[in-house]
């Protein structure tokens, strides 16, 4: 059912797209009908075939339109198409064969020459519809034959004459129609088949995700729950609530602490990309200081450098400017990004983070001087599950997943997310997001603030 379907509806769309193409040869037929014959006939023959190609464009509108559920449907439609097809190609036969009876016996090349031309157009843009081909050319085929036939029968002329020649011409052209008439029908043939194991991959593929899904989901979902527990409880005792563990159970603690940490970053990870890429994040969104925002993920992220005296430096400008975006979801970017800019930072270094405007766009740079991402990088520093290569050749860890979800976030926000790098000097990440506009006399301004935080 679905291929009959495809077949009906691409000879539907075939034969509408070349409408015009056809109508101005009918144009053409008629003036040369009207030349050879006479006017009225001309007109006559034209009527015909306006009559039968409004037939089959109707039918064809109507294939276009249908929902291809119903098999008794499209028996009906293949029929019809079959009765307007061979209308339409009678109707150009009468021309021609009117054209020739104009000429009376002899070597009829024009007349020939158009029926030839048609039945080649039928053999090219009708091969999707088999029994519409064959009828097609057995109506030319027979306009074909009785052509030299009929003159033959007229004049009876010697073996030798040209009119004999004529008919054997005739022949050999018939068997080139049906030769091209079936490669474009094997060929229509092998692509729909091609599209139909397509289609069956497709759909394993689209299975096999949809359980691959479930199973992230499903398992993500089952060790959140031990994990909270766990991370509970090595919290409790690293903060002394049941007395003062000796240093050594201490050092034990604080690494299962960190382990779970990590294993909790890499489910949540796992969960919002998932949850991303199948579109079923719904955002929360307000409208948010970009100013204060910024200051406040400094603020919260101005402790990662731990010992390595990693300086985190928030620049805002004096004027307000408000984008509207789920806080949560953004705030996720900039720790993504503030990690990752801390992470690969030279022990001692800087990363600045500075608000701009341009025009009705918002940014955010972070800038760190650290060790750079290699050039030709773009596909990878955006892709899930996969890290650059450091050049200081340090395993920094992680998902891989942080830079592919804040892609995705922006988006969703309908703003970007890219870069620039030299290695060795410096990288700066820029966040562009719609800004808001903002009525100034109604809103105060904040002041210009500059704020440095030591990684203590």
């Amino acid at each position: 059912m679905i291929q009959i379907k495809r077949q009906l509806k691409d000879f539907a769309q075939s034969g509408l797209e070349l409408f015009w193409q056809r109508q101005a040869t009918l144009a053409g037929a008629t003036l040369l009908a009207a030349y050879y014959i006479n006017i009225q006939t001309a007109l006559a023959c034209y009527a015909f075939c306006q009559i039968c190609e409004t037939l089959d464009y109707c039918v064809a509108k109507r294939v276009l339109a249908w929902d291809g559920k119903n098999k008794r449907d499209a028996v009906r439609y293949l029929n019809k198409l079959s009765v307007t097809s061979a209308l339409c190609a009678m109707s150009i036969v009468l021309y021609i064969v009117l054209m020739a009876f104009a000429e009376g016996p002899s070597l009829h090349m024009g007349p020939l020459f158009f029926l030839f031309a048609a039945a080649l157009y039928s053999a090219m843009n009708t091969c999707q519809i088999p029994r519409i081909l064959v009828i097609r050319l057995c109506v030319y085929s027979a306009a074909f034959v009785f052509i030299p036939v009929y003159d033959i029968w007229v004049v009876r002329p010697p073996l030798d004459s040209d009119l004999w020649k004529q008919l054997g011409i005739v022949l050999f052209v018939l068997y080139f129609l049906i030769e091209c008439s079936r490669k474009f029908l094997e060929n229509y043939m092998a692509r729909l088949k091609h599209l139909r194991e397509l289609r069956i991959e497709r759909d394993r593929v689209t299975d096999a995700y949809k359980v691959q899904s479930q199973f992230i989901a499903i398992v993500s979902h089952e060790l959140r729950t031990p994990l909270t527990s766990v991370k509970a409880s090595l919290d409790l005792l690293n903060d002394d609530k049941f007395g003062r563990l000796p240093n050594e159970l201490k050092t034990i603690a604080k690494l299962g602490q960190a382990g779970g940490n990590r294993l909790a970053v890499l489910i949540n990870d796992l969960l919002d990309f998932q949850a991303l890429k199948s579109g079923e994040v719904a955002l929360d969104l307000s409208t948010i200081d970009l100013a204060q925002f910024v200051r406040t993920a400094v603020a919260e992220h101005r402790a990662l450098g731990g010992d390595r005296d990693i300086t985190i430096a928030a620049h805002t400008p004096d004027e307000l400017v408000q984008v509207e975006g789920d806080t949560r979801r953004l705030m996720q970017v900039m720790s993504n990004v503030l990690s990752n800019a801390i992470k690969f930072s030279q022990d001692g270094g800087v990363v600045n983070v500075y608000v701009e405007t341009s025009g009705s766009k918002a940014k955010i740079l972070i800038r760190d001087t650290g060790v750079g991402i290699p050039v030709n990088s773009k596909n990878i520093v955006f892709a899930p599950f996969q890290q650059v290569a450091c050049p200081d050749k340090r395993d920094h860890g992680g998902t891989g997943l942080g830079m592919s979800i804040s892609k995705k976030i922006l988006e969703a926000h309908g703003g970007t997310i890219d870069y620039k790098s030299e290695v060795g000097v410096e990288t700066t990440f820029t966040i562009e997001l719609n800004r808001l506009a903002v009525n100034t006399a109604t809103q105060p301004l904040i002041p210009n603030k500059s704020v440095s935080h030591a990684a203590e």
